[in-house]
């Protein structure tokens, strides 16, 4: 017990140390979108986002969450995969959702996703028999099919409409052009890479054999069709005019996405915000920020309220059991 607390304890002081470029990175974000949401935001007219939001149809609302429905079902996809690729095919797909979306959904709005959603998780697995190092491996190949998936679709959109990351970054779109292509072109190396044989990243129990290439385009797929479905959402929630292509929407969202997420600010607070403001110029901001406050409303206070109940409903059910044994049936209540 003492040789895997002593792990655990070397294995945060390692990260933490590893993690203080990370830490000065996210709070210059922090800064940066603050600076930019006051200067964007100081002329704005309260009554005419508050009337831009009466006015939204129920239908458009009822279509973009049913969109989030679908990215929420999606990111299930990412635990069920990762359970699958570190050997744990006993655990149902049924726990994996659960684990999944409490996870996402509570650390979407606490910030820092990976640590709190690992936590979340972490309860789940280990009634079912997992470790923390299996939990930890989880959090690695979903955090791997996060990234693959953004930077496919970042790479592809750069690729083809580099003024849409212009828009954000300010870079000349031969330079944005050039990151997109360089992004396809690594990910193409890695799936070349894992082409001869298993690759095994890690040493000693923290090993994870990764997946291979046919497994690595589907953990590519995963992450294409979450993204997709977040856009299809806002998209369903932005102002029909002036027209918005629907690529350069993506490559916007991707990047506020990955800035939100360098961030670790809960919920992407005001660095999401500010990256859709600056990348959608042509919308009439009160309009955009009314379209981002139903957003915020259905992508993350309506599933984190769900994943409270559902957690508390688990918990409550967990205690009753521990009470009265005689009455567990041998699965989740």
């Amino acid at each position: 017990m003492s040789n895997g607390a002593g792990i655990v304890a070397r294995t945060l002081r390692e990260f933490a140390a590893a993690n203080r470029i990370g830490i000065a990175l996210s709070t210059l974000i922090i800064i940066a979108a603050s600076i930019a949401l006051f200067f964007l935001l100081r002329d704005i007219e309260v009554e005419k986002v508050i009337a831009a939001i009466r006015s939204a149809a129920p239908q458009t609302t009822l279509t973009a969450a049913g969109f989030v429905a679908c990215a929420y079902l999606t990111l299930t996809g990412y635990d069920f995969f990762a359970l699958r690729t570190i050997g744990r095919r006993d655990v149902p797909y049924r726990i994996a959702a659960l684990a999944s979306f409490t996870g996402y959904a509570i650390g979407h709005n606490l910030g820092a996703t990976a640590v709190t959603a690992g936590i979340v998780r972490y309860r789940i697995y280990s009634a079912h028999g997992l470790s923390l190092v299996e939990v930890a491996k989880i959090a690695f190949i979903t955090g791997l099919t996060f990234w693959l998936g953004n930077a496919f679709v970042l790479g592809l959109g750069m690729a083809l409409k580099p003024a849409a990351a212009s828009a954000i970054n300010h870079a000349p779109a031969i330079l944005n052009r050039a990151i997109g292509l360089a992004a396809l072109a690594a990910i193409i190396g890695y799936l070349l890479w894992l082409l001869p044989r298993p690759r095994i990243i890690g040493r000693d129990h923290w090993q994870v054999t990764l997946p291979n290439a046919p497994l690595t385009l589907v953990q590519i797929a995963i992450g294409v069709c979450d993204l997709t479905f977040v856009a299809l959402a806002m998209n369903a929630l932005l102002p029909a005019q002036p027209p918005l292509a629907f690529f350069p929407l993506v490559v916007t969202i991707v990047m506020a996405t990955l800035l939100g997420f360098a961030s670790h600010a809960p919920g992407s607070i005001g660095v999401f915000d500010a990256a859709m403001l600056i990348g959608m110029p042509l919308f009439e901001k009160e309009r955009t920020l009314a379209s981002l406050l139903i957003y915020r409303f259905i992508y993350l206070v309506v599933p984190l309220f769900f994943a409270v109940v559902v957690l508390g409903v688990r918990e409550f059910c967990s205690a009753f059991e521990v009470q009265n044994p005689q009455r567990k049936q041998g699965g989740e209540c």
